[in-house]
């Protein structure tokens, strides 16, 4: 479900959080009022996922990019057609083991997974894919 705002959305959702991990802010569009008033997609499962993921990362997951509005996505290079524009997250690497990552991240259900130099793409489309975004093929060990 899409929500306009953050703030409206944190609002809505306040009594029934269950995702101590993570926030509404946190997983909201970041154009800083450019093009939106910081639309965020809520999407309970996808949640869930990251919850999952954590825990089997054992550590925080910090979300570089969540959800983006059509402007914001275009203005940071994002594909047309990007899985952001509806719910995704870009988590960053760092502190992290990439593989440890990779396998929490399939453990925790993903199917879209894309790995850069320092993040790993997470979401949840209906036929599984993986790439590599430029600079990380030889990152990533099968």
């Amino acid at each position: 479900m899409l929500y306009p705002s953050f703030q409206s959305g944190q609002l809505r959702l306040r009594d029934s959080w269950r995702w101590p991990h993570f926030s509404v802010r946190e997983l909201a569009c970041r154009c800083g009022g450019r093009f939106c008033g910081g639309e965020y997609w809520h999407d309970a499962a996808f949640l869930d996922a990251l919850e999952a993921m954590r825990a089997e990362a054992g550590g925080p997951l910090v979300i570089n990019s969540g959800h983006r509005c059509a402007g914001w996505n275009a203005a940071v290079g994002g594909a047309p057609l990007s899985r952001h524009k509806q719910v995704a997250a870009d988590i960053r690497l760092s502190g992290h083991d990439r593989h440890t990552l990779l396998d929490a991240a399939i453990g925790a259900g993903f199917t879209g997974l894309g790995l850069g130099r320092s993040f790993l793409h997470v979401d949840r489309r209906a036929r599984p894919a993986r790439w590599y975004y430029p600079g990380s093929e030889k990152l990533w060990i099968q």
